[in-house]
C-alpha cells in the first residue's frame, strides 16, 4: 500500500515550507500515521545562495519543539510537475505570495492547493510565524485521519 504524501509549498523552500515539513513528518510518526510530507519552493532562485541549506530559524524553531532534522540537511529544492502529481494533498504557506507563482508556473494545479497565511520574515517574525504553521499542520493532520 502506497504511504499518502503531503506537499507544503513556499516560495523558496527555505524557511516556512521546510519547518511544515519536519513538524508534519514529526507527529505524523509519533501518530503512527501513512502520511509523509516533503517540501518545494515556487521561486528558489530568490533564496540568496550564501544563505544556507535552510533557515535558521527553521533550524532553532525545529530545535526548541525537539525535532531533529535527520540525516543531513538539503538545500531548497525547486517544484517541479512531478511532484505536484505525487502528492495526495497540497499546502502554499500564503495564498497572496503562493498562488500567482503557482498560477503561473502550474495553472491546473491551482484548484487542488490549500492556501494558508503564514506571513514570511519580512512581514512577521518567527516567533509568531512558526507556531501559526505548527497549529495548522496539526489541525491538517486531525483532518487527515478523518
Amino acid at each position: 500500500m502506497k504511504r499518502s504524501e503531503v506537499l507544503f509549498l513556499c516560495t523558496g523552500n527555505y524557511y516556512r515550507s521546510r519547518f511544515a515539513e519536519h513538524v508534519f513528518n514529526h507527529l505524523a510518526e509519533d501518530r503512527q500515521m501513512d502520511w509523509r510530507a516533503y517540501s518545494r519552493g515556487l521561486a528558489i532562485e530568490l533564496v540568496d545562495s550564501r544563505a544556507g541549506p535552510i533557515s535558521p530559524h527553521t533550524r532553532a524553531g525545529l530545535a526548541e519543539r525537539g525535532i531533529s532534522l535527520g540525516n543531513g540537511v538539503r538545500g531548497p529544492i525547486a517544484l517541479a510537475e512531478d511532484d505536484l502529481e505525487r502528492a495526495d494533498h497540497i499546502v502554499a504557506l500564503k495564498r497572496q505570495e503562493h498562488w500567482p507563482l503557482l498560477n503561473r508556473r502550474f495553472p491546473r494545479w491551482v484548484d487542488r492547493v490549500e492556501f494558508w497565511q503564514v506571513d514570511d520574515v519580512d512581514c512577521a517574525s518567527p516567533v509568531k510565524a512558526l507556531p501559526q504553521i505548527e497549529i495548522l499542520v496539526v489541525g491538517l493532520l486531525g483532518r487527515l485521519t478523518r
